[in-house]
């Protein structure tokens, strides 16, 4: 695009200088003439492909492997998008496509104006005529609709793709393949190498604290029993790179703890996510229990509560939730 704009310049440049020099000469005046197809077509040819930004055409490829094993054949690229999980639709509003996005689910609350999108599922049960009336190109769903809804969708013949990452690599992975689904490949490659640069920031910080630097931690999503994140989750990987120990690193995804262990393990942090909807909270529950006075998390006031929606989904939030965890472990590196 560069090399043309020189040349532009010339061609206006030649034509305006003769021009100007055979104005009253009739013979040069029809030289012109002749000229003009010449020179000024091309001229205006260029002087319109130097002005037009460039438009991203790029056709997504054929097959594609989702991320519950499935081979996913993708011919064009959609028009039309139905998100069957917040995640997804976070997902499908990061790369700026949400005036594609025709369907959505009733939790999908972020950003705000996903609210307003048709709601074609409540997550766990999916209106099918909703789905077939809106004509999608592609339906972006959940692992949890592996079993009945995802089959249902196919049988009609509608395109699906499941995003389910359980790390952070999983979720910009994800980006990056959503964004040559959707002719999106400039923009999610940006978008991933910004996130990539915020994680490297934070783990720039802590790579250097020791063992005994690190406070052990405790992150609860739901209580009575209590519920926590073991190995294999994304808590896990957000811990350990926030600079924190993982109390229960030795239990598998995300499990049930007893209070008489987790006395025993002494977390220094708790962190704990709040409610959906529910009038008590972890927050509440910690408080009013006698028991976890006797940690050393609660005897220095290091009982946090966070935002479930950024720690538990997997978006590019996600970075936003580290960011936060690393803050709230050493609020020192801050400074």
């Amino acid at each position: 695009m560069s090399d043309q704009i020189p040349l532009c310049r010339q061609l206006r440049g030649i034509f305006f200088f003769r021009l100007s020099a055979e104005y009253n000469n009739k013979v040069a005046c029809m030289k012109l003439l002749r000229l003009f197809p010449a020179i000024i077509i091309p001229g205006l040819f260029l002087f319109t492909s130097c002005s037009q930004p460039s438009v991203q055409k790029t056709a997504p490829s054929s097959i594609y492997s989702d991320d519950i094993g499935r081979t996913v054949q993708i011919n064009e690229i959609p028009q039309r998008i139905i998100s069957l999980s917040p995640s997804n639709t976070e997902m499908v509003y990061a790369l700026g496509l949400q005036d594609k996005l025709v369907g959505v689910t009733s939790y999908d609350n972020y950003p705000p104006e996903a609210k307003n999108k048709t709601v074609v599922s409540d997550f766990s049960t999916i209106d099918m005529e909703k789905i077939v009336n809106a004509k999608p190109d592609i339906v972006l769903a959940d692992s949890i609709q592996q079993k009945d809804t995802i089959p249902a969708l196919e049988k009609m013949g509608i395109t699906v793709y499941a995003m389910t990452p359980t790390s952070m690599d999983g979720v910009f992975n994800d980006l990056k393949v959503l964004g040559q689904i959707t002719g999106k490949i400039k923009e999610a490659d940006m978008l991933v190498a910004s996130l990539t640069a915020r994680v490297q920031a934070v783990t720039d910080k802590t790579a250097k604290l020791t063992a005994t630097e690190k406070p052990r931690v405790l992150f609860v999503t739901w209580y009575d029993p209590i519920w926590t994140a073991g190995s294999d989750t994304m808590i896990q990987s957000m811990i350990d790179r926030a600079g924190g120990i993982n109390i229960a690193a030795d239990l598998n995804g995300y499990a049930t703890i007893s209070l008489e262990s987790v006395i025993q393990r002494n977390p220094q942090v708790i962190i704990v996510t709040n409610s959906m909807g529910d009038q008590h909270t972890v927050l509440d529950y910690i408080k009013a229990n006698d028991q976890f006075k006797a940690t050393d998390a609660v005897k220095n006031g290091k009982v946090y509560e966070i935002d479930a929606d950024i720690f538990g989904r997997t978006t590019p939030r996600i970075v936003d939730g580290l960011e936060t965890l690393m803050k709230l472990l050493h609020p020192e590196l801050e400074k």
